[in-house]
C-alpha cells in the first residue's frame, strides 16, 4: 500500500528526554479518546494522539500543549487497516518513542435493524472494533513484553455483557474485546504487562448520534459524562484491575444481568436502549 505524506504526519514538539513515560490513545479526536488525552496529559504524560481526523486531532495536541508541559505526537492512521497499525509502529520505533501506556479506545456502533443495516457497514465495524483492536494490541504488546513492562486499556461496552436487540453487531464485537481483554490479563500479568477492560454505559460522546440511534427518556437518565468514565478507567488499570464498570446505575444494571433470567433482562434492557417495540 503507498501513503501519500497526509497519512503519516507525525508532530513532536518541544522532545523531552527518551525516559518519559508515553501514552498511546486511539480515536484520540473525540468522546473518550479526546477526554482520556487531557487527563493524562494533566497527569504529565507524553502522548501519542491517533485517529483518521487530523484537523480535530492537531488542534487537541496545541490546546494540550498551551495547559501543560508535556510532549504530544498527532498521527492520522487509518485504524481500520492493519498495515497502517504496523507502519505506525515502525515509525514511533523509528523516532526512539516506546509505548508504556496503550489506551485501544478506537471504535464505532451502529443502531438498528440487523437485516436492514447494508452488509458492508456491519463488516466494517466488525473490522475496527474487533480485528483492528486486536492488532493494535498484539503489535503494541510484543514491545512491551520485551521491555518487561505496560499496562493496556480496552475499551469495550456495558452491552458486552448482553445482546442487545437492534445492536445485534456492536454488542457482539464488545462482548469480544471483554473476552479478550478479561483473558489477556491473566496472560501478560507474568511478562509485566498489566491489561484492564473499561466497560462504559452510554455517556455524553456523540456516540448514539454517530450510530443513529434516538435516545430514550429512560436512557438519558443513565448517561454519563465522559470525565468521570475516563477517570474510572485510569484509575482501574492503575490499579491493576480485571475490568471496570463506570457508574453505580452502571453496575446495578451489570448486578442485574447477571442475577435474572435471559428473557427478562433482554426485555429490560432493550426497552432502555430503544424503548417500546
Amino acid at each position: 500500500m503507498e501513503l501519500n505524506e497526509a497519512m503519516i504526519p507525525l508532530e513532536v514538539h518541544n522532545m523531552k528526554t527518551t525516559d518519559s513515560s508515553w501514552v498511546l490513545i486511539t480515536g484520540a479526536s473525540g468522546g473518550f479518546g479526546e477526554e482520556f488525552a487531557r487527563q493524562y496529559a494533566g497527569q504529565g504524560y507524553s502522548l501519542v494522539l491517533v485517529a483518521r481526523r487530523l484537523d480535530r486531532l492537531q488542534r487537541l495536541a496545541e490546546a494540550l500543549r498551551r495547559q501543560h508541559p508535556v510532549d504530544v505526537v498527532v498521527e492520522q492512521v487509518d485504524l481500520s487497516s492493519v498495515e497502517e497499525v504496523v507502519q505506525l509502529h515502525q515509525r514511533l520505533l523509528e523516532r526512539g518513542i516506546a509505548i508504556d501506556i496503550l489506551i485501544n479506545n478506537a471504535g464505532h456502533g451502529l443502531h438498528g435493524p440487523f437485516l436492514d443495516a447494508p452488509l458492508d457497514a456491519s463488516l466494517a465495524m466488525i473490522q475496527l472494533d474487533v480485528a483492528s483492536l486486536t492488532a493494535v494490541t498484539h503489535v503494541f504488546a510484543q514491545e512491551m513484553r520485551t521491555r518487561g513492562r505496560g499496562q493496556i486499556l480496552l475499551v469495550a461496552s456495558m452491552l458486552a455483557y448482553l445482546g442487545v436487540q437492534k445492536y445485534a453487531v456492536y454488542a457482539a464485537a464488545k462482548a469480544y474485546v471483554l473476552r479478550l481483554g478479561e483473558a489477556l490479563h491473566r496472560e501478560l500479568k507474568p511478562d509485566g504487562i498489566t491489561v484492564t477492560t473499561l466497560c462504559p454505559g452510554m455517556s455524553y460522546t456523540g456516540f448514539a448520534a454517530a450510530a443513529h440511534q434516538t435516545l430514550t427518556p429512560a436512557l438519558k437518565q443513565l448517561m454519563m459524562q465522559p470525565a468521570p468514565v475516563v477517570r474510572a478507567g485510569i484509575r482501574a488499570l492503575q490499579a491493576g484491575r480485571i475490568s471496570v464498570v463506570p457508574g453505580w446505575a452502571n453496575k446495578a444494571t451489570v448486578v442485574f444481568i447477571r442475577t435474572t433470567p435471559r428473557w427478562l433482562h433482554q426485555t429490560v434492557i432493550s426497552r432502555i436502549m430503544n424503548g417500546p417495540d
